[in-house]
């Protein structure tokens, strides 16, 4: 009797498993217009956007009815509109981050584009536009108004806020966005995040002012350890090289911290 050698069948699933290239990764390009979709796609999510237009219409419009005609500049235009967008714009941070667990999205989100910090890169990178265009919004509806002003007063119109001013104010705005950004990531809940974020630029100030009457170390070095301070500096255009220096070190520990540290938990947790 004659042995005879059968040769072993190759297993087809697997060798096409082992030949099968790997997909290409999802365009950056892509995940940016898809993120930045997701940020207008949703009712709140659009009026929130919206409201940046109608708070500042409101602002510009509440500014020539109280305001006295004959001695409104530009100036006045921009404080008058800053204040809604300081509230609205770092809401709009927090949104950003906190709406894949609030609606409960972020596992198709991270099972999509498995690599989480691209989907973070490009949700922090159309925060800081959505921040950027959103003051030049402001500012054309702030200058329409003081041509409005000119036009109603008779009077010249005054345009009394330079290149380098506005560029503070567009500053300022986007410290708060990076603010609510990195409480999002930090909290991943929207009312822990925005209870957050008021806290320290409403109730902290008032703590280190009374702090600072009652102590003299810390009237003279609240710069260095409260965010808000040389901060709000910026809406008004007056920081020296010491307030500089306070203005980077308190975002360093206020933003940039729990920014890193955010990221860290979101990269590393469970998503269910």
């Amino acid at each position: 009797m004659t042995a005879t050698t059968v040769d072993a069948v190759p297993d087809v699933a697997t060798t096409a498993t082992r030949t099968r290239p790997a997909p290409a990764p999802t365009p950056f390009r892509r995940v940016l217009r898809v993120e930045l979709r997701k940020m207008f796609d949703t009712r709140s999510g659009f009026w929130l956007m919206a409201s940046i237009v109608i708070l500042s219409v409101i602002a510009t419009g509440a500014t020539i009815i109280f305001g006295d005609r004959d001695t409104l500049s530009f100036e006045d235009f921009a404080a008058a509109i800053g204040s809604p967008m300081s509230i609205v714009l770092p809401i709009i941070g927090v949104l950003a981050v906190t709406s894949e667990w609030s609606q409960r999205t972020a596992l198709t989100t991270f099972t999509l584009v498995p690599h989480r910090s691209r989907v973070l890169g490009a949700k922090l990178v159309n925060t800081l536009a959505i921040g950027a265009v959103s003051m030049f919004v402001a500012l054309g509806v702030g200058a329409l108004g003081n041509l409005l002003t000119a036009v109603i007063s008779g009077s010249d119109t005054q345009w009394d806020i330079s290149l380098g001013a506005f560029s503070q104010i567009v500053l300022a705005n986007e410290l708060g966005m990076l603010l609510g950004f990195a409480l999002g990531l930090l909290f991943r809940s929207s009312p822990a995040a925005i209870v957050g974020y008021f806290v320290m630029n409403l109730v902290l100030p008032g703590l280190s002012g009374a702090l600072g009457a009652a102590q003299e170390w810390w009237a003279d070095n609240s710069g260095w350890f409260d965010p808000n301070e040389s901060r709000f500096l910026l809406f008004d255009g007056g920081l020296g090289g010491q307030e500089w220096a306070q203005l980077a070190v308190t975002s360093a520990l206020w933003i940039a911290l729990p920014l890193l540290i955010g990221t860290r938990l979101v990269l590393r947790s469970e998503v269910k």
